[in-house]
């Protein structure tokens, strides 16, 4: 088992790893930056130490700085956490290069399913179905142009190295597609230093469905079920739930199998995550592959009692995984919220700030993870989350249900924040029936204001 494990990570996630290591007896040592210096990992790890100014890209981007920092402290692990370089195969084999273990999958693995064109072509070789698209990258516009006639409108640009949303852009007719393009292109190379883009067909307003995997290093290869994560905005999760309600029992059967068979191929080694679109009709569709924890992972756990980072830990570090697919066992619905400091009213703007208070709710099937503390500051330079809220339930009313009476609870004074428009959506018709989409948020919003709940 790893002895001295460094986590290059702040905020949530940091303490959930910190919590995990400490049952498995396992010394933590985190890294942060000057804004974090009073964060509630600094305060719960065993050492922590300081790797630069607010930027992320002289902080908790640096790979260097973090790496001496995990030298010089002794550690035999890194654990990357979510986000920042938790899916840069460049850092896992320098982890590695320096004799320490890498808490997530081999780096080849990272590479090949961080390369979007790459993905694609090994999902249908596995025989996952995937959307209508380039196989390569697109060399010009003039070829942007010929694929999406040839495809058909709309199409959706996409980096070839993205992630998290960004280096997007969709196109309905011919007259959008040069500025869906040149704009995917600029983002992408802003936010991934690469420019390279492909096409797809557009699924408009599908599911977004995302299947939990857990592989070990001797081919051993389960699944944890499902979550719904399409109530999102602007490519970014705001409420998921597992399972999903939407999935007839076949559908899911057939997901769920794919998925572990897509896996297997590529000899999945970690937590990952396969990620599909279905559309209307009930046809699913490969879209991508997260090499890491996620920030969803909770619901999972509510619904399987399986503590994935524990066994994210215990992989790196060479046991075997002992769960087979007939242990695993989805019981009742469990769902998440993001509690954000963002101002609603004003497009979501983040909404950074101290904390003068904050009360968050208990009870049976209740669970708050979070850094956030009384005194504490919403970092401007950072994610604006505060804390993930999740509830489980028998089943999905009550599971509702729950998270309204948890939401109801939940104070948070000192900056803005989106709790009222998640419990507002909990209670609305297309939430409740769970037959909203990807393209629901828009709407919900438009609604809202005209109804006058945000001005």
């Amino acid at each position: 088992m790893i002895r001295r494990l460094l986590i290059a990570n702040r905020g949530e996630i940091a303490v959930r790893i910190i919590r995990a290591c400490k049952e498995l007896g396992i010394e933590t040592v985190v890294v942060y930056s000057l804004p974090d210096k009073e964060s509630l990992a600094v305060e719960l790890a065993d050492q922590a130490v300081c790797i630069g100014p607010a930027l992320a890209k002289d902080s908790y981007l640096n790979m260097g700085v973090i790496l001496q920092a995990a030298c010089s402290t002794g550690c035999d692990a890194v654990h990357p956490g979510y986000g920042f370089l938790s899916e840069n195969a460049r850092f896992a084999r320098l982890v590695q290069e320096c004799d320490m273990t890498f808490v997530g999958p081999n780096p080849e693995l990272i590479k090949k399913m961080g390369d979007k064109t790459e993905a694609r072509r090994i999902m249908k070789e596995a025989g996952v179905p995937v959307v209508e698209g380039c196989e390569d990258t697109l060399s010009s516009f003039q070829e942007a142009q010929d694929r999406a006639q040839s495809i058909g409108f709309p199409v959706i640009i996409k980096a070839r190295l993205g992630g998290g949303g960004r280096g997007m852009r969709i196109a309905y007719h011919n007259e959008e597609l040069e500025r869906a393009y040149t704009e995917a292109r600029q983002e992408a190379k802003a936010c991934f230093e690469n420019d390279e883009v492909y096409m797809e067909r557009y699924i408009e307003n599908p599911k977004h469905i995302e299947v939990q995997i857990l592989g070990d290093h001797y081919g051993h290869v389960v699944h944890l079920y499902e979550r719904d994560c399409s109530f999102q905005r602007k490519n970014q999760k705001m409420i998921e739930e597992a399972p999903c309600t939407s999935l007839k029992p076949e559908n899911r059967e057939r997901l769920l199998r794919q998925a572990v068979k897509a896996a297997q191929s590529i000899q999945y080694d970690s937590v990952g995550t396969m990620e599909f679109l279905m559309d209307k009709q009930g046809k699913f569709y490969f879209m991508e592959m997260n090499t890491r924890i996620q920030v969803e992972h909770p619901v999972t756990e509510a619904i399987t009692g399986v503590d994935l980072i524990k066994w994210q830990i215990r992989i790196a570090a060479g046991q075997r995984l002992s769960l087979n697919q007939e242990d695993i066992h989805c019981q009742g619905h469990a769902m998440e919220c993001r509690i954000n400091a963002e101002d609603v009213a004003h497009d979501f703007t983040p909404c950074p700030g101290p904390i003068s208070f904050m009360h968050v709710p208990g009870g049976f099937g209740v669970r708050v993870d979070t850094a956030v503390y009384n005194g504490s500051m919403i970092s401007p330079y950072y994610d604006s989350m505060i804390m993930k809220l999740i509830v489980c339930a028998p089943n999905r009313l009550e599971c509702i249900k729950k998270m309204r009476a948890s939401l109801e609870e939940t104070i948070v004074s000192g900056v803005k924040t989106n709790i009222e428009f998640n419990y507002l959506a909990l209670y609305q018709k297309e939430f409740i029936e769970g037959s909203h989409d990807i393209g629901y948020v828009p709407l919900l919003m438009k609604r809202l204001k005209e109804n006058g709940e945000f001005i």
